[in-house]
């Protein structure tokens, strides 16, 4: 894969984590406004991180190959 090709491929990568987290961002903020619990914590949120292979220890093995 060419520089530009993994430069391409973390950058989706970090739209669908951003998107993913943005749905799950909506959902806790309409059960706030229902009176309910939230259904993703913190935890949740930072899994994306992983899930994605977007952390910097990732993006800088990627680039290392």
């Amino acid at each position: 894969m060419t520089p530009e090709q993994q430069a391409a491929y973390v950058m989706a990568q970090s739209a669908s984590a951003l998107i993913e987290a943005m749905g799950m961002l909506s959902e806790n903020l309409q059960r706030v406004k229902n009176g309910e619990s939230l259904a993703w914590n913190d935890e949740e949120f930072n899994s994306l991180i992983t899930k994605y292979g977007i952390g910097s220890n990732d993006v800088i093995g990627f680039y290392q190959k």
